[in-house]
């Protein structure tokens, strides 16, 4: 067993989706978990960079990481399966233990509350990723063949018996469609532990990849020109006993009234939601028309042009699909935490519960080759551009914008504007090529 299996360490995935903690001697583990570790006002304008953007909380101010009372943590291991680092997805608290204002987690886990205390709902899902194996390898330029996947087996297998001793329910592993590209994906888990499963298939897939001598790279896009990695949020509905209430065959799509508004809550808001879900200025160079991503708020039956797509099912005579009908949001990538991702879900979906908004139009094909009459019928709109443009959306939508505590608020917008002025002056690859080093 490696030395580093005497430590453990105490994590927060911060705005800008990058895991950072402090570690301490093993032995110490049951004290920590009560008292947890120091951690700094500041941190949360941390670009991903690696600068702190000028922000309002300067040298002052203490607080702690830490887990829930009742975490066991997940383990860092060697490809021979030891373990050699335990490590906790922790909530940032006041030193007294009251939840901060700027914990990503703790935004999560309120929205959850508030959809389970409201409604009697609890989310279900999973967040798929895609990522760039990067290094020196043999993977050709076809896509989805047997011949890359056998050249890259022995660190395929090695990720998913890493995720399943992890604790993550690893689903499938497979070359996709881009240069170098793979993809993984998750069985699906209920409430916060969607998100710290995320955040756990990104740091351990990293790290198997770093024990082979290579680097697992889940920016959102590598080349300009090239295909982009996203991280489709997949989610359904059901209620507390665990009864499902996504479908309805009787509705359009299949799917319930009440799950319908659910979804009309997030496409009304999708275009501020942007600005945390696809929150780097890389992102705008994948969330544009026919990328597959999404261009457009629009909601779409198995389409994948869709902002929120429904999903298939097997629906072979004799299979109940009611257990099996689920969404997919489209316009995200591993440049937002994925607590913030759920939690902006999750608040967007309670305003449209909350008002019994009704079903939005099922959108056939395309819609960047509809007209802006035929948009405008369907209320579907070009989602923005650019992160300026969603930063403008946020500011300009009071509802989404005031979903953030203030803490949240000026962290977000120091590193928003430091990560910006560190990437003015570069051309859209040489942007790529920076943010690659840190995903």
């Amino acid at each position: 067993m490696s030395q580093s299996s005497d430590l453990a360490i105490f994590l927060t995935n911060d705005l800008a989706g990058i895991s950072r903690g402090r570690a301490f001697p093993a032995a110490d583990l049951k004290d920590r978990m009560r008292a947890g570790v120091g951690w700094v006002p500041a941190n949360l304008a941390l670009t991903p960079f690696g600068v702190i953007g000028a922000n309002p909380f300067g040298p002052l101010g203490d607080l702690r990481l830490q887990p829930d009372a009742d975490a066991t943590g997940f383990e860092m291991t060697g490809l021979n399966g030891a373990p050699d680092l335990k490590a906790f997805m922790c909530d940032i608290v006041e030193t007294d233990g009251v939840p901060w204002g700027g914990c990503p987690r703790n935004f999560a886990k309120k929205a959850l509350g508030d959809l389970m205390n409201e409604f009697g709902l609890h989310l279900k899902g999973s967040f798929e990723h895609e990522f760039f194996l990067l290094g020196d390898n043999d993977i050709g330029d076809a896509a989805f063949t047997l011949q890359d996947f056998r050249s890259q087996q022995d660190f395929l297998g090695s990720v998913i018996a890493a995720l399943t001793r992890a604790g993550v329910d690893p689903e499938m592993i497979l070359r996709e469609y881009g240069p170098k590209q793979f993809e993984v994906t998750m069985k699906p888990s209920r409430g916060l532990a969607v998100a710290d499963r995320a955040v756990i298939l990104r740091e351990v897939t990293r790290d198997i990849a770093r024990q082979f001598k290579q680097r697992a790279c889940f920016a959102p896009i590598i080349d300009p020109t090239s295909v982009g990695s996203g991280v489709h949020v997949h989610f359904s509905l059901e209620a507390t006993d665990g009864k499902p209430v996504t479908h309805d065959a009787g509705q359009p799509g299949g799917i319930s009234v009440q799950v319908a508004s659910f979804i009309a809550g997030i496409l009304k808001h999708m275009p501020a939601l942007c600005a945390l879900t696809a929150p780097s200025v890389i992102s705008y160079l994948r969330l544009t028309p026919h990328r597959w991503s999404a261009g457009y708020n629009s909601y779409g039956y198995r389409n994948r042009e869709a902002g929120v797509r429904i999903c298939p099912v097997d629906d072979t005579p004799g299979h109940d699909i009611s257990r099996q009908v689920h969404l997919e949001f489209r316009a995200s990538d591993a440049t937002a935490s994925p607590y913030m991702v759920l939690g902006a879900l999750v608040r967007a979906g309670l305003e449209g519960l909350r008002t019994k908004m009704k079903a939005p139009p099922l959108v056939e094909g395309d819609p960047a080759d509809l007209s802006a009459e035929q948009l405008g019928k369907l209320n579907v709109r070009r989602l923005p551009d650019s992160l300026p443009a969603a930063l403008a959306e946020l500011d300009a939508d009071k509802v989404v914008s005031s979903w953030l505590p203030a803490p949240l608020q000026q962290g977000y917008r120091a590193l928003k504007t430091a990560e910006m002025e560190r990437v003015a002056k570069l051309d859209p690859l040489g942007q790529c090529a920076l943010y690659a080093g840190y995903y």
